[in-house]
């Protein structure tokens, strides 16, 4: 199982939230490009990356960052975050970005999707973010009324390769991985690689996550407060299939 370790950025800096909440922000690095580095150094080999100003306002906000990211380590890196036109997913495969998640707009706008996945094949993800089973959107402001399930198995159906799924009570809680949810989205998309996202708090949790045989897992908080670290991410990695 791949571990993605994360960085969100929020007007310039690395930070974690709490449920999305922006503010209940903390700041774990003021140069994400260190960070980033950091990364590399230790032997990851991906890394997630989370623009959270453009979740905000749908723009890519810290494109140029993130590009600086990129030529700066060589690590493959996928990148969510305000991503709504066809033209913002272009010019982030332009920037060499692995994998680009579109997120809210994959529900309100499937056609994104079908053109994006035509278009870049296996480097368009979809981000699918539930509270209580429904779909969030908007950086998580607003919940509607889609079943995760039933958009999990829309996007496979239009050729989506790769989800994210964040149960959004558990992002940056510590609280563990709703890992039922996990076992049903493996059931209804079988053909689909599935990465985990929100309250992996320990390296059992990942252990049991790749049990499940999830594709990836993405680690934030519990990095940032030192309950996993570069060296459990690896191990897992490494030795558990």
């Amino acid at each position: 199982m791949h571990v993605l370790p994360a960085i969100d950025i929020r007007e310039g800096k690395a930070v974690r939230l709490v449920q999305g909440d922006f503010l209940q922000k903390t700041i774990v690095n003021h140069h994400p490009v260190a960070q980033a580095k950091e990364f590399k150094v230790a032997g990851i080999q991906m890394i997630h990356v989370v623009d959270l100003d453009g979740a905000l306002m749908g723009k890519a906000s810290n494109a140029a960052l993130i590009e600086q990211m990129k030529k700066e380590t060589g690590l493959k890196i996928q990148v969510g975050g305000g991503i709504r036109t066809l033209e913002q997913v272009d010019t982030y495969v332009a920037l060499g970005i692995d994998r680009i998640i579109i997120g809210s707009a994959a529900l309100r706008d499937p056609k994104l999707v079908k053109e994006a996945v035509l278009k870049h094949g296996d480097k368009i993800a979809v981000g699918i973010d539930a509270k209580n089973g429904k779909v969030a959107i908007s950086g998580w402001l607003d919940v509607s009324e889609t079943d995760y399930l039933q958009m999990a198995k829309e996007m496979a159906k239009m050729g989506v390769k790769t989800i994210i799924y964040t149960d959004i009570t558990k992002d940056g809680t510590l609280a563990g991985p709703t890992f039922e949810d996990y076992m049903k989205l493996s059931a209804v998309v079988p053909d689909v690689q599935i990465i985990a996202s929100g309250g992996v708090s320990s390296k059992e949790d990942l252990m049991k996550l790749a049990e499940l045989g999830l594709y990836g897992a993405i680690v934030g908080k519990a990095f940032y407060n030192d309950a996993i670290t570069l060296a459990d991410m690896l191990e897992v990695e490494t030795n558990v299939n």
